[in-house]
């Protein structure tokens, strides 16, 4: 063998940052920490009633390494660095030996009597009993966004001592609600280890969403039963197992929203120090004049085109994804991630391939909030093939058509826009995806923790977020909802009505469109903010869903189910695949578009306001399922029309499955035949 060859099997060489946090070897229990501005590192370990001191070794990548036989389940360590800034005025690592820094790589947490962090070996064992990720198709899927405390602390179906928790999501009757509603994958807000922003202590709030870590392999302790609590980070690991392992028995599989663009070091060069920022500042972005590049909001925006810093990302990936049996990832502000040295972004950046063509991360579904605030910062649609996004442009347009729009129709006689851009976000956004990615790389939501809820965008005008005591300045301003006639709450019965109608031809509008659909937790039961559209910091009954059904709400629960239910027995409503005019294309679906009149739509017709009314006849191109056909009639008006059903080859009758109207017709009725439609409404009819 060559010394080429030695030296391209040699570990180090190929993989100096390879085992990084605390391993078991033949060693012994061996922490390794990357610095590379460090003159010196030191182990400390909780050996009381004294510490223990293990000077780390510095490899030539930058790596320190130490390793102690007391290094096992429920010990307590940390470390100190010590080093010199690059200049005087280089502020990047405010080296101080004195200050006590987090293992960025535990995977347990533990606090001192005065509050300090401590790293906590963990125990990793756990059977999992034979149970696998359900590996539910992509175009199967239906993601449920919850938050793990707000889901269940209300709720009156499941133990006191579990509501809040993980092992609360993971209750029998929980599971119960989320399988009869059809929900194929819970996605939770981030359960990284995180802790609250200086201002919001002083202000005496707490950040509630999280998207705050310190750790990015620790699960947040507070989610976890009491029980486990105060059994320490060995058992809130082993209730987090727990809990995937029930909701995959039961086939859900478990998505995370991970936030790998910021850490909990907030603000700029002199904010908190917990770990990166005291071990070297370089994890976090810098221009030449080692003043912060801030494209997150947050003030320390994480470097992902350093080494260690992408390094850091992809192994608590492959950590939560394997250890863990994670099934898939959204990404906070992704369009961080994939900034080069340059701080411009690439979609063919190193760490948005590297995730996708990971070995340990295939078969996980990676989802990307497509933007950020830095310049350039809007992405939508440019991912790489592998990633889905967010779709906004899909909220949008189906809040402009079914509440801006019949808002402008009312004041000004006419809406503001056609059907065009409507139908290619109820087709799959093929205006926003490359062909060959086809249309489940959008995931459509109508709305998502971040903005109204469904129940106040059909109630609201504006915001009302004065509760989070920055006179209302926070949370957006681009709402696009529609009150329908009174701000808030009303008895108003023609309101109340239009309100219902609304919520049902939004959900009819997600569930019925090509992508991927994501529906918030609660909006399926009416959840209300009461018109606050930024909750972050409300850890209280604003945030919390509330269990308590009254009619109206036990009928949109009924409505949401029966959307779900068509959705998963109709392929021609979940194509995988673009077609493409002219020839036949397996796992896409063959469209077909019609007017009220039951002709085909003319050219001029797309995009003109006085026209509001599609019919959208779809076939499915048969790869894996049976052939399918459905027709879906959109009115988006509150005038009445007459619709008269299309003729297609091969159509011998319509029925009625669902409609978001008021009346529900279920005799089959004939091409050609006419019938009355009344007020904004959607209709799925079964093709024979």
């Amino acid at each position: 063998m060559s010394d080429v060859d030695l030296l391209r099997d040699d570990p180090v060489i190929t993989d100096p940052l390879r085992d990084l946090g605390i391993t078991h070897g033949e060693a012994g229990p061996t922490l390794r920490v990357w610095s590379g501005a460090a003159t010196g590192v030191d182990l400390v370990i909780d050996d009381a009633p004294r510490e223990r001191v293990v000077p780390m070794t510095r490899d030539a990548h930058g790596v320190w390494t130490g390793s102690d036989p007391r290094l096992q389940p429920g010990r307590r360590y940390w470390l100190r660095a010590d080093g010199e800034p690059v200049s005087d005025d280089d502020v990047r690592t405010p080296f101080d030996p004195t200050v006590d820094l987090i293992d960025p790589y535990a995977r347990g947490l533990g606090r001192t009597g005065r509050g300090a962090w401590r790293g906590v070996v963990v125990d990793e064992s756990f059977d999992w009993g034979g149970v696998e990720k359900p590996r539910t198709p992509l175009d199967h899927t239906v993601v449920y966004e919850a938050h793990v405390r707000g889901l269940t602390r209300l709720s009156p179906h499941i133990p006191e001592d579990l509501r809040g928790t993980y092992a609360g999501l993971a209750h029998e009757n929980t599971i119960a609600y989320l399988t009869e509603l059809g929900i194929t994958a819970v996605q939770l807000l981030p359960v990284h280890q995180h802790v609250d922003e200086e201002r919001l202590v002083a202000q005496g709030f707490e950040n509630y969403w999280g998207y705050n870590s310190l750790s990015y392999f620790a699960p947040h302790a507070a989610y976890a039963s009491r029980d486990a609590q105060l059994a320490g980070p060995s058992a809130i690991l082993r209730e987090f197992k727990g809990m995937v392992r029930l909701l995959h028995a039961a086939g859900i599989e478990v998505w995370l929203d991970v936030v790998y663009n910021h850490t909990a070091e907030e603000g700029d060069d002199g904010g908190p120090v917990y770990h990166l920022r005291g071990l070297d500042g370089s994890y976090y972005r810098h221009d030449a004049q080692g003043d912060p590049i801030d494209v997150t909001g947050c003030g320390n925006t994480l470097d992902t085109s350093l080494p260690a810093a992408r390094r850091l990302v992809l192994d608590s990936l492959r950590y939560w994804a394997n250890e863990l049996q994670i099934d898939g990832f959204r990404f906070d502000l992704a369009a961080t991630l994939g900034r080069g040295p340059d701080a411009v972004f690439s979609p063919d950046d190193p760490l948005l391939t590297e995730i996708r063509d990971d070995p340990a991360l295939q078969g996980v579904k990676l989802v990307a909030e497509p933007w950020d605030v830095g310049l350039g910062g809007w992405q939508t649609g440019n991912f790489p093939d592998g990633w889905s996004e967010w779709n906004d442009r899909f909220r949008n347009r189906a809040r402009d058509f079914w509440l801006r729009d019949i808002a402008d129709a009312r004041t000004r006689g006419v809406a503001s826009n056609g059907l065009g851009s409507f139908a290619s976000k109820l087709s799959g956004s093929s205006n926003i995806y490359a062909h060959e990615r086809g249309p489940l790389a959008g995931v459509n939501f109508i709305t998502a923790h971040d903005g109204f809820t469904l129940a106040d965008v059909v109630s609201y005008d504006h915001k009302h977020n004065l509760r989070n005591g920055e006179d209302n300045r926070d949370g957006t301003d681009d709402n696009r909802s529609f009150n329908h006639g009174a701000e808030g709450p009303t008895d108003n019965p023609w309101i109340l009505d239009a309100r219902r109608r609304a919520s049902r031809n939004l959900l009819a509008t997600l569930f019925l469109s090509a992508g991927v659909p994501m529906l918030t937790a609660g909006d399926e039961i009416g959840r209300t903010q009461r018109g606050n559209n930024n909750g972050y910091c409300s850890d209280d009954e604003i945030s919390w869903v509330d269990w308590q059904l009254d009619d109206e709400k036990e009928a949109l629960l009924a409505d949401t189910k029966a959307l779900i239910r068509h959705r998963r027995e109709n392929p021609a409503l979940r194509p995988t695949r673009f077609g493409t005019t002219g020839r036949i294309t397996l796992s896409a679906t063959d469209m077909s578009w019609f007017g009220a009149d039951g002709d085909p739509m003319a050219p001029d017709a797309w995009n003109d306001p006085h026209r509001r009314t599609l019919q959208y006849f779809a076939a499915s191109t048969p790869e894996v399922e049976e052939f399918n056909r459905v027709l879906v009639v959109v009115h988006g008006s509150e005038s009445a029309t007459t619709v008269t059903l299309p003729e297609h080859p091969g159509v011998s009758s319509y029925q009625v499955l669902w409609t978001s109207g008021d009346a529900f017709d279920p005799r089959p009725r004939s091409p050609r035949e006419r019938y009355d439609v009344m007020g904004p409404t959607v209709t799925l009819w079964q093709v024979s």
